[in-house]
């Protein structure tokens, strides 16, 4: 199959589970921090993964790609800095940060143990 329409599914699949992860958890960023956490320990996983490339690329490239949103991280964080809320503004940069690391570190981990 085209890599192109594997990223395309696989992106569909992410976005839907993004918009219903955002409708369950309405706090302030909430749902950005828990979707980017859990982004990054599934991206982790795959990577780890024995997986055919077509499926990392689906679930790596198109599902994570999607899910995670990196660029709602940004806007938050910025507009809680403009706000005047910058001690939250750099709690919620580290966060984000240090909390997709060790999910990615995380994710490859429970792989590697699990596939030995």
């Amino acid at each position: 199959m085209n890599p192109a329409v594997l990223v395309g599914f696989g992106g569909i699949a992410g976005a839907l589970a993004r918009h219903a992860v955002g409708q369950r958890v309405e706090r302030e960023g909430g749902d950005t921090f828990a979707v980017n956490v859990f982004g990054s320990f599934l991206l982790g996983a795959i990577v780890a993964a024995p997986l055919d490339d077509p499926v990392a690329l689906a679930l790596g490239t198109g599902f994570c790609g999607a899910f995670t949103t990196f660029s709602t991280f940004a806007f938050e964080t910025v507009r809680l800095y403009e706000d005047g809320r910058r001690r939250r503004a750099l709690a919620n940069a580290t966060a984000h940060l240090a909390g997709a690391l060790l999910a990615v570190g995380l994710g490859t981990l429970v792989v590697s143990i699990l596939v030995g």
